[in-house]
């Protein structure tokens, strides 16, 4: 009741003094700093003579004082403004100090004070034309003094509703075991203390943020595009590691707003809040709210105490949700003291058992056998090429076909050459005629002539009789195409030489082996392994090694050296060229732990050699 009457006179009294504008700023402002600053305008503007105002406050719990509003804004306060403040501060009383310079005038200091507490001082300056209105300044100072006890007594009463939604809050988030099911509650919770239409919970996932939890909706992956949204707004909040508010405040800090600007264009809901959510110095997530309405200070400042509180319940909750990998370390400790304490049988006859499956590791013995990628070729392959140049007529066989020797695999045009025969056969048959009327005159020279050029014609038809023979291609060997497809390219042109297809053997292949370079040391020709092909996964091969290529291939940032092996077992008759497989060479008795633990060792001596200086 005396808070009321109190209020009621300062609201009679202002209204006496100051204007409807300041008024309304004092009645519906929040933040100290711009209410006591609008305070001390208004004063200047209801009493002549005022050279410069001051207010000076100390936070809850806190002696240290500090100036919290100047008028004129940025100005430095007088001497004897501040020995006024420093007076009334020491004394609770208001203090009135003379200015000593030949201006002259008056400072005047008044305390602010709640519930017996000093809790600050309101002060101004006067001109020396108004040192006959000391009496009213004083009432006037008096006056705002209750103004800014009112102010702290609301932001105290606003400041308890707060604490008591960000502890229900914390009472929702412990409530449940899940992490899904807490966030999701507290995101519906806080949905409905602050009227929002959608609250949404993500945590940083890599260095971007993923949605974890919506607001009254247990599953969201259909909404794509809204989550994608929502989640870089709450990147931009996160890079920028302040809390952002959309639409931006007049006077607020600069700050990128064009993911927000892009969520409340998407989805018609004006008004968004984004609160990273942090664990000591580190961010772990981001807290967005939308609703139909702007954010004021209160609601900026619940929703971050709330994130304050929650961040860190939830990200506990979440790192409880993770895999296993992810929480074998804190598991190592409770592991080791459960099988050397008390209790927990079954454990210790577990460790038992591992520990005799390390023995056997180190000391059983095994084959040490190189494995390497492998590939069936044909011992010979033989190329078949065009014979001439020309264009491809026909094409009887494909790559994989199986052909028999004299078969044939494809036909050339010879039309042309057919005419050219036909060209000579006529030459051929005009000589003849020629010759026998040359010998029946007895023209001796003209018939030797005549006899040299039918020579010529013979030989001419020989070699276009045998290039009409070679126009058509033949199988050389029994074998199988292992390349070479024309039927698409009839017509083609050819010229002499161009590889047509190439012919394996069936019955005679090698095994190339592709042998890593840390292995090859260990290979030496007439050692045996075993093949198995993926065509024949049922049918191992047994192979020797013959022949190893003292050269390096690079392929896929690793080097190889190629090996060449014999097929000596197995289902030869099934093996076509191209097969591919693994591998294994057998080279000796090692232990099993040495076999099985050698590359790893390989690669530890290379990186230690590597780093060490």
């Amino acid at each position: 009741m005396l808070e009321s009457a109190r209020q009621a006179q300062n609201d009679a009294t202002g209204d006496v003094f100051l204007d409807a504008e300041t008024l309304k700023r004092l009645k519906s402002g929040t933040d100290v700093a711009q209410v006591t600053a609008a305070l001390l305008a208004g004063l200047s503007r209801m009493m002549d003579g005022v050279q410069q105002g001051l207010v000076v406050l100390s936070s809850a719990g806190r002696a240290r004082f500090k100036p919290v509003a100047i008028w004129p804004e940025g100005s430095t306060a007088a001497r004897e403004l501040m020995i006024a403040v420093d007076g009334a501060v020491k004394s609770g009383r208001t203090v009135i100090e003379t200015v000593t310079s030949d201006d002259g005038g008056v400072a005047i200091a008044t305390p602010v004070v709640i519930e017996g507490r000093l809790r600050g001082s309101l002060a101004i300056l006067l001109g020396p034309s108004a040192e006959g209105n000391v009496r009213l300044a004083i009432d006037q100072l008096q006056w705002a003094s209750g103004w800014i006890e009112a102010l702290i007594r609301r932001r105290r009463l606003s400041d308890s509703a707060n604490l008591v939604t960000v502890i229900e809050l914390l009472a929702t988030s412990l409530h449940h075991q899940r992490f899904q099911e807490a966030a999701t509650a507290v995101a519906t919770e806080l949905a409905g203390a602050l009227g929002c239409e959608r609250v949404s919970i993500g945590f940083l996932q890599g260095h971007h943020c993923r949605v974890r939890a919506l607001s009254n909706s247990a599953a969201f992956g259909k909404k794509a595009n809204l989550i994608r949204a929502i989640e870089a707004a709450m990147d931009e909040a996160v890079d920028q590691q302040a809390s952002v508010v959309y639409p931006a405040e007049e006077g607020g800090p600069d700050q990128v707003l064009r993911a927000h600007a892009a969520l409340a264009g998407g989805q018609g809901l004006p008004a968004i809040c984004t609160v990273p959510l942090t664990e000591g110095e580190r961010v772990t997530g981001a807290l967005l709210l939308e609703r139909g309405e702007s954010f004021d200070t209160a609601s900026v400042q619940l929703i971050e105490h709330a994130a304050v509180l929650l961040g860190p319940v939830l990200d506990v909750k979440r790192r409880e949700d993770r895999w296993l990998p992810a929480k074998a370390v804190d598991a190592l400790g409770n592991f080791l003291r459960a099988v050397f304490g008390p209790n927990h049988a079954v454990l210790k006859l577990g460790v038992v058992l591992f520990l005799a499956f390390v023995g056997f590791c180190v000391f059983a013995t095994g084959t040490y056998r190189v494995t390497a990628d492998a590939v069936v070729e044909g011992r010979v392959q033989r190329a078949v090429t065009a014979p001439l140049a020309g264009y491809l007529a026909e094409a009887e066989v494909r790559a994989g076909d199986v052909v028999d020797a004299g078969q044939v695999m494809a036909r050339l045009d010879d039309r042309d050459l057919r005419l050219e025969r036909l060209k000579w056969v006529s030459q051929r048959a005009k000589h003849l005629r020629e010759y026998s009327e040359a010998v029946a005159k007895r023209e001796r020279t003209r018939a030797r002539i005549l006899q040299s050029q039918i020579e010529q014609t013979d030989a001419q038809l020989a070699l276009l009789d045998q290039q009409l023979v070679r126009m058509t291609v033949l199988a050389p060997f029994d074998g199988i195409v292992i390349s070479g497809d024309l039927t698409q390219a009839l017509g083609a042109p050819l010229e002499r030489g161009d590889v047509l297809f190439e012919v394996a053997p069936l019955d005679d292949y090698r095994v190339m082996l592709r042998v890593d370079e840390r292995d090859i040391a260990d290979l030496k020709p007439g050692q045996g392994g075993d093949l198995m092909l993926s065509a024949l996964p049922d049918a191992p091969l047994r192979v020797v090694v013959e022949r190893i290529t003292p050269i390096s291939n690079a392929e896929e940032g690793l080097n190889f050296f190629m090996v060449e092996a014999s097929v000596t077992g197995g289902h030869v008759a099934q093996l076509r060229p191209g097969m591919e497989g693994v591998s294994k060479i057998e080279i000796d008795e090692r232990r099993m732990v040495w076999i099985w633990t050698r590359k790893i060792i390989l690669w530890a001596r290379m990186a230690l050699w590597s780093w060490w200086p």
